[in-house]
């Protein structure tokens, strides 16, 4: 389509990628398992392994926040899995699952973030406690065995933004590549863990074209995903500076896709008490029909979340899974 774009994919996926930026270590102060403000994750508590995240996505919403440590740092919490363990030894009542992460991400390119994922990950399996987590990493082999094994416990959210290589490099300098998300959903699939694909955001007039989400919605539907949640790109101040730095051979398309944002703060987010930049209401329903329809086409189900888009959504995108109890047991099990 004319305007956008063309995809293309990396030849191989890599394995994890070398450390990116600075890690430093300081200790938790506060409790490991904090309840989230936002109304689609109220009923998990979720879970930071790491102030900042090396995965230096240019448009994540955590720039904005007051304890973001800067670009290219990630502060790890290296007594987390300690603390951790006395909060679930101590707990009257364990919760039935918890989320990673809404501010980090569980499998980033470092190896000490790494092994820590992967002592919380075992200390959970063993108190039965399921783990939703939603990535844009690497997973680390140690970690992947785990999550297959306990694939019960277990449910998978893969960030992928686009198939194209070029604009994944730009926006998302330390994620994994797209070619090595899909072949993590497709064993993640493999596994019988419930798997869905987000995409999120959407980056108006530079990954919403028809092409781009034909590519997309067709390599997602060939891991053997089915369903899919997306998103479009909100804007603060923090965002639109992250934004403005994004360097690569996409970064020269920014500043016409931030022309189309209003200048005033104009859309609530739902249970989170603050407001931000969106598209406006039109355009926004422009690219929720044109997405849904390419996932249709591909036999994907998608769900647009309600809490970044009140106006003109309704319901969740089902970022927190959907867990029950089975009567008589503790084991918990997924229901889709």
């Amino acid at each position: 389509m004319a305007g956008y774009f063309t995809p293309h994919l990396d030849p191989m996926p890599a394995a994890v990628p070398p450390p990116v930026g600075t890690v430093t270590h300081a200790n938790r102060r506060s409790r490991v398992l904090v309840p989230s403000s936002l109304a689609c994750l109220s009923t998990l508590p979720t879970v930071n392994l790491t102030a900042g995240c090396l995965h230096g996505c240019v448009y994540c919403y955590a720039r904005a926040y007051s304890g973001y440590p800067g670009d290219g740092v990630a502060v790890l919490y290296e007594d987390l899995p300690q603390r951790l363990e006395r909060e679930l030894s101590r707990a009257k009542s364990r919760p039935h699952a918890v989320y990673f992460s809404p501010s980090s991400d569980l499998f980033q390119p470092h190896p000490d973030i790494q092994r820590c994922a992967e002592e919380v990950l075992e200390i959970l399996f063993r108190h039965r406690v399921g783990v939703v987590f939603l990535t844009k990493g690497a997973i680390a082999e140690a970690s992947m065995r785990l999550l297959e094994t306990h694939a019960g416990l277990v449910q998978a959210q893969v960030g992928l933004l686009s198939t194209d290589a070029a604009l994944a490099s730009t926006f998302e300098p330390g994620a994994a590549s797209p070619p090595a998300r899909l072949e993590q959903m497709r064993r993640l699939v493999a596994a019988g863990i419930p798997t869905v694909a987000r995409v999120d955001p959407i980056l108006p007039g530079i990954s919403d074209g028809d092409e781009a989400f034909d590519r997309l919605f067709r390599a997602v539907r060939d891991t053997g995903v089915r369903d899919a949640s997306a998103g479009i790109l909100y804007t603060r101040p923090g965002i639109v500076a992250g934004l403005r730095r994004a360097s690569g051979s996409m970064a020269s398309r920014v500043p016409a896709m931030l022309s189309r944002f209003p200048g005033e703060r104009n859309m609530g987010l739902r249970g989170a008490g603050t407001t931000v930049i969106a598209l406006p209401e039109q355009e926004r329903m422009q690219i929720i029909e044109r997405v849904s329809r390419h996932a249709i086409e591909h036999g994907i189900r998608l769900r647009v979340c309600a809490c970044k888009n009140a106006d003109i959504a309704s319901g969740t995108c089902g970022i927190a899974g959907a867990w029950r109890r089975p009567m008589r047991s503790h084991q918990l099990t997924l229901s889709l």
